[in-house]
């Protein structure tokens, strides 16, 4: 008789994000996982200009660029350098 497998963190049908339930899950447990997102958002924006950052996340730019006022992140040169880059 085969014993029945309980996972630890059940999957999500097909097309639905598998955070729409495990952050609940962790937080039942007492784990905040909001601290850890907010700061990964931070260290990413420090080294990704806030254009390319909404465009791999798939963010508004508007999220972004507070993003990158909250992590103090100028990224004024990267537009000067891809202004250079385009022909005229």
């Amino acid at each position: 008789m085969a014993v029945p497998v309980t996972w630890l963190f059940p999957g999500r049908p097909p097309g639905q994000p598998a955070s729409s339930g495990f952050g609940g899950k962790l937080l039942e447990h007492g784990v905040d996982i909001r601290p850890a997102r907010n700061a990964a958002l931070i260290a990413l924006v420090e080294d990704i200009p806030a254009p390319i950052l909404a465009d791999i996340l798939g963010l508004h730019i508007n999220t972004a660029v507070r993003w990158a006022n909250v992590a103090k992140r100028d990224w004024s040169a990267y537009l000067a350098a891809r202004n250079a880059m385009v022909p005229p």
